[in-house]
């Protein structure tokens, strides 16, 4: 796991033990979230009121999801605010907000799941989230140690491999892959287990805590965290008075670019509270 060739947190290269597991060949459809939420009555996260103790002063905002809008021309890459935008009524069925739709896009991954709604989705298909391990593990498709989950060079043949931003982020997006956001599943060639966009479309759900490196194999000061622990340790420490935990997503989107986010890898790993679903963020499942 990991890689000592990109980004700090993905930090240090080491062997990882896993059990035989399956995992699903897709992430996590509409269609599919859509038989969930109808059997069950599911209503997720950005449906409900914002709980008034965990956003003072975010009382009487209507419920909502973060959207990603493309900018008009360059802006500066430390400041996320200026491509996402918070839009009340944004869920999974309106992805884009009201008046957006779903309705072509049924084999399409799910997206604006928080981590509460995918657990949910999880259990009732009688599964569970992967560990980050077993993510990297499955998304590698038995090659070890490379950059990509094809291989090294991140377009073979000059062509992309994966559902991802082709451009200068976040302003122009060439859209060599055919896709500005989302694509339906299996649009690109498996992997070597053969699975589909273990790389790019959107990011993916994992079990696991998030922190800002990977901590050594069976250090003494992990092996006796305590799960409060582990979960204060998943705090963003650029935002102290921020509170909510975050987990560890892996697979890159449609927004990753290598002028801002090379992060379409099995190595890679990014931070997400697990209040929020987003634009880009959707998950698969394992089973024992």
């Amino acid at each position: 796991m990991g890689s000592d060739r990109f980004y700090p947190e993905e930090k240090p290269v080491r062997e990882v033990a896993v059990d035989g597991f399956w995992i699903d060949r897709h992430t996590v459809t509409n269609r599919e979230f859509a038989a969930f939420v109808r059997k069950t009555g599911y209503v997720t996260v950005a449906e409900r009121p914002i709980p008034a103790g965990d956003f003072p002063g975010a009382e009487n905002v209507p419920p909502g999801a973060m959207v990603f809008r493309r900018t008009a021309g360059p802006v500066n890459l430390d400041d996320w605010r200026l491509w996402w935008d918070y839009v009340p009524g944004t869920f999974w069925r309106c992805p884009e907000g009201p008046g957006s739709s779903i309705a072509s896009r049924q084999d399409h991954p799910v997206v604006h799941v928080a981590y509460e709604d995918v657990v949910a989705y999880a259990g009732w298909a009688g599964k569970r989230l992967p560990t980050e391990a077993e993510w990297e593990y499955a998304s590698r498709g038995g090659l070890e140690g490379k950059d990509f989950t094809w291989g090294d060079e991140m377009e073979p043949g000059g062509k992309p491999a994966a559902n991802t931003w082709q451009g200068e982020f976040p302003w122009q997006n060439l859209c060599t892959d055919g896709y500005e956001r989302t694509a339906p599943v299996e649009q690109f060639a498996p992997n070597g287990y053969g699975l589909y966009d273990m790389a790019g479309n959107v990011w993916e759900w994992t079990s696991d805590w998030y922190a800002l490196t990977h901590a050594p194999a069976q250090a003494p000061c992990c092996a006796s965290e305590s799960p409060r622990e582990r979960i204060e340790r998943s705090y963003d420490p650029a935002f102290p008075d921020i509170h909510i935990p975050r987990k560890v997503l892996k697979g890159g989107s449609f927004l990753c670019a290598p002028n801002y986010c090379l992060r379409f890898r099995p190595a890679a790993r990014s931070p997400q509270m697990v209040d929020s679903g987003m634009s880009h963020v959707g998950f698969r499942c394992v089973a024992n």
